[in-house]
């Protein structure tokens, strides 16, 4: 570890740069399949818009709430290096089957991404971790650098997607993202060596080939029992609902039973997860109520070119990519708490979708401009910068430092959670089953439910502010 540690000063250590490309090419394989999914389902599969949103929420609920199962493989089972690999070859595989699939096997596709995921998400950035000795202010520019990985394959994806989606059918997304994680894999083993010096507690002891074949059994039988519950959605909900439950009434008896400061500090982390589910739950609106928009009420006809629905998802890593810098120099400038730029990111959030209101007032025969997507993915991937990570870090600070890895799993829970809320308010500008809206009772379907998210939103916001106070308080001392 001394020696890595040392190197710091001459620039990102190699082992950096492997697991940063095997992380781009996994978002870029995932962000592809997110694009078009929920279009994909009612176009191909002949699923209702409704169904389409309930089932991408239990979908994306397991994609993330199962991420600590992969992690304490890593960790403390096979490996986090092996644990990579496996998961990035199950991801690859049920892609290739994803293209292939069919109504009736297209469930065990998507259960081979939840298992490949859950083994693959956690374990990319603890060997980062193990790259820098504790402390060390390098961590956070190598972290910064990572997320710019997932940002990166997430854009070039999801602009690419969509279009072979439209030229080539919507098998082509699907192709796409396998060929990502080939291209992942292939990168990782070339330079498997480079990884030799750093490793978890499991990962550092011999290959115990028993506990692959027994890990590899565990997925198969993950990806078949996910395969027969996602077309259950009122299943799948309460699953999410009785882990989330037990994870967060586990979480208040934990705080409970600290004393003064520390119990206070604990529950006022616990108001900040609540506060991150809604951010979550907005976030879930791009790829499920925000596309239905765009394919329902945006004019697509731009210079000549028609923008498909799904590429609109593409601004929100683009707006990341490029408000990243800028947020950093306003930083500087503008210094603030973390509390203030959370209340601040909340209250972009909201306004992202109160000005989608306006375009009944502007649109024509229904048809509002594609700049009002410009406008809402701008306003809402900026307050992501501002809430996402931030709220974590703030999470982070309040609770006591050896209970820092119980608390990111509780994290993921408010990830997992919002699967079935932001389904349930996406479908809220579904229209009744059996009903077709013509196109201005559709712009006005969407636009209102839209105005009601951000007022909502903009409500929690102004009493993120009222209590800042208190959070910044507790935070700073």
């Amino acid at each position: 570890m001394s020696n890595i540690a040392g190197a710091q000063s001459k620039g990102l250590p190699k082992q950096f740069w492997v697991i940063w490309g095997i992380e781009l090419w996994e978002r870029f394989g995932y962000y592809a399949t997110q694009a078009v999914l929920t279009l994909y389902f009612v176009s191909h599969l002949g699923f209702s818009q409704k169904l389409s949103i309930y089932t991408f929420g239990s979908f994306a609920a397991f994609v993330f709430g199962f991420i600590w199962v992969g992690g304490f493989v890593g960790d403390k089972y096979l490996g986090a290096k092996r644990t990579v690999a496996l998961g990035a070859f199950i991801l690859f595989l049920s892609y290739a089957a994803l293209a292939l699939s069919t109504k009736s096997t297209i469930f065990y596709a998507l259960g081979g991404i939840i298992v490949g995921n859950a083994l693959f998400k956690a374990n990319p950035s603890s060997l980062i971790s193990k790259l820098y000795e504790k402390g060390d202010p390098a961590l956070d520019g190598a972290m910064t650098l990572y997320y710019m990985a997932i940002n990166i394959g997430s854009f070039v994806s999801m602009l690419i997607a969509p279009i072979a989606a439209q030229a080539y059918g919507w098998q082509a997304a699907f192709w796409i993202s396998a060929f990502g994680l080939l291209l992942g894999l292939l990168n990782y083993f070339v330079f498997y060596k480079v990884l030799s010096s750093i490793s978890t507690e499991a990962g550092a002891k011999p290959m115990a080939f028993g506990r692959l074949i027994s890990v590899i059994i565990a997925s198969i039988i993950g990806i078949i029992i996910f395969g027969n519950i996602l077309p259950y959605t009122t299943l799948c909900y309460t699953i999410v609902y009785v882990v989330v439950a037990g994870g967060f009434l586990y979480f208040l008896k934990t705080a409970l039973t600290l004393k003064g400061k520390d119990r206070a500090r604990m529950l006022i982390a616990f108001l900040l997860i609540l506060e991150g589910i809604v951010f979550f739950v907005l976030y879930n609106q791009m790829p499920t109520s925000l596309t239905f928009f765009a394919l329902h009420n945006i004019d697509g006809n731009v210079f000549g070119w028609h923008i498909p629905a799904a590429s609109y998802q593409v601004l929100n890593p683009l707006v990341i990519i490029v408000a990243s810098p800028i947020l950093a120099i306003i930083y500087k400038k503008l210094p603030g708490t973390h509390a203030t730029k959370f209340c601040c990111g909340m209250t972009l959030c909201g306004l992202a979708f109160l000005v989608l209101f306006l375009p009944r007032y502007t649109a024509t025969n229904g048809l509002a401009s594609p700049w009002w997507m410009v406008l809402t993915y701008t306003l809402q991937s900026t307050g992501e910068l501002l809430v996402s990570a931030l709220g974590i870090a703030m999470v982070a600070e309040l609770c006591p430092r050896n209970m820092s890895g119980f608390v990111m799993g509780i994290w993921f829970l408010t990830t997992m959670l919002a699967g079935p809320v932001g389904a349930y308010v996406g479908n809220l500008t579904s229209p009744p089953t059996g009903i077709t809206l013509d196109t201005m009772q559709s712009l006005y379907l969407y636009t209102g439910v839209f105005a009601k998210i951000g007022i909502v939103t903009l409500i929690i916001a102004l009493f993120m502010w009222l209590t800042r106070p208190i959070v910044n308080r507790y935070i700073q001392h």
